[in-house]
């Protein structure tokens, strides 16, 4: 119920009509707030709540916390990139700092972090640039992106590359080359972006890497109908049609933008859309262990014994993309399985709750 509630507020403020009687009638704003939370959607569900002529403390407090959130993203993004900027650096803004932009008011849009696509070369002048300005590293040369951190809550994420060669390999070859496709900012030296087209291909990119992993929530779906509602009469659909085959995306753009539009126009949803939303409703906004395990059988059947295994001893794949430094000393190697295991006691409850996934799987 909370879900209809939530996705009738949302839908009513981006259209500007009001929401029928009887969903306010029923109204759990405890529970609404927990899903909306799951989502990170609590922002701009207060303001649909406003809209709807409801003043709750508690999501006018997460509402204040979004727009101070953003506020301080953009503020910290501005220092990063003129320090960029300064050092001539390339770097591109990615995903949740460009789609903010396209939500009617500041804080509508939450982000747990800041993505930059940088120059790979300059990774290591990068960390300098950041800890000059206090950041603190969190992660570096182990995934495909670096992970900075400044107090009280800037976390950035710095990209190497846009995809991981081990998780989705088309879309690491469609990306393998990602400067070629970006087209040169107005008004600074390095600055890069997407065209209206391939920033729409690359959100559907980003979206179908988590959903096909953990999942992910309904906030991926309101980016997208933001989105269309803003660019969907202006972008070139043959080109974008044409890219999305190349990647291998077309199936996937087409059920979750249906389900997209359908859910915030209010249109009657389909079986397939319902199956659609049921998965990413459990899912939330960053996936679960469930879907994980789940959708890592379903690319790659295999017995249990052997999954559990493979979670120690990975493939020369997973190292190259996740511990680059050991795939660079490779006499390092007979070290990464006790490292692994260390890392799995480190964090116990994932751990366990993927170990118990893995034995509930039914018997294949």
């Amino acid at each position: 119920m909370s879900a209809n509630v939530l996705v009738s507020l949302v839908s009513c403020l981006l259209n500007g009509t009001q929401p029928e009687a009887e969903i306010l009638a029923g109204l759990d704003l405890k529970e609404l707030y927990a899903l909306a939370d799951r989502h990170s959607l609590l922002g701009i569900t207060a303001f649909a709540l406003e809209h709807a002529g409801i003043h709750d403390e508690a999501f006018m407090k997460a509402k204040g916390r979004a727009i101070r959130k953003v506020l301080l993203l953009s503020m910290d993004r501005e220092k990063v990139i003129s320090e960029l900027e300064a050092n001539h650096v390339w770097y591109m803004p990615l995903k949740g700092a460009i789609l903010k932009d396209y939500y009617p008011a500041l804080g509508m849009r939450e982000s747990s972090d800041c993505d930059i696509l940088i120059d790979p070369a300059r990774a290591d002048d990068v960390r300098k640039i950041m800890q000059s300005l206090g950041f603190r590293v969190e992660e570096f040369g182990t995934f495909h992106h670096d992970v900075y951190f400044r107090p009280p809550v800037s976390s950035f994420e710095m990209h190497r590359k846009l995809f991981r060669d081990s998780r989705e390999a088309k879309l690491y070859a469609y990306y393998s080359d990602t400067k070629s496709r970006l087209l040169k900012d107005e008004g600074n030296n390095y600055g890069w972006h997407f065209s209206t087209e391939d920033f729409y291909v690359y959100m559907t990119a980003h979206e179908y890497n988590h959903y096909r992993g953990g999942g992910t929530g309904l906030r991926s779906l309101l980016d997208v109908y933001v989105f269309l509602k803003k660019f969907g009469n202006v972008i070139d659909c043959e080109y974008v049609s044409r890219e999305l085959e190349s990647a291998g995306l077309s199936d996937f753009e087409a059920a979750n933008r249906g389900l997209a539009m359908s859910l915030f126009e209010g249109r009657e949803l389909t079986q397939s859309n319902l199956e659609m939303l049921d998965y990413i409703l459990k899912s939330g906004t960053y996936g679960n262990i469930d879907n994980l395990v789940k959708n890592r059988f379903a690319k790659r059947p295999q017995s249990k014994v052997k999954y559990l295994l493979s979670r120690i001893f990975l493939p020369m794949t997973e190292i190259k993309d996740n511990y680059l430094f050991f795939y660079k000393h490779k006499y390092l190697l007979p070290l990464m399985p006790f490292m692994r295991v260390m890392k799995a006691v480190r964090k116990s409850k994932r751990s366990l709750a993927e170990i118990r996934t893995v034995i509930n799987l039914e018997k294949r």
